[in-house]
């Protein structure tokens, strides 16, 4: 079983890399492009054969380790 975590800077924490890609998409000359916000996504791969528990395991990695819940907003999906 495979998780996929998307990480993302919750909204009002300054996003100075988006801010960055939002300023050279100006530059290459995509107008029209505003509010732009940079995040990450990660994958794992789980020994787990119940999706429930892969979730719960993956929840669980996510308030350890993988995101800073103060600042970043995550979701969760789990593939098959």
């Amino acid at each position: 079983m495979k998780a996929k975590i998307t990480i993302t800077l919750k909204n009002g924490v300054l996003d100075p890399q988006g801010k960055a890609i939002e300023g050279a998409l100006s530059g290459l000359g995509f107008d029209g492009t505003s509010d732009v916000r940079q995040g990450k996504v990660i994958e794992v791969k789980l020994n787990e054969s119940d999706e429930a528990a892969a979730r719960a395991k993956v929840e669980d990695m996510c308030k350890k380790l993988l995101a800073n819940p103060v600042m970043e907003n995550y979701a969760i999906e789990i593939l098959a």
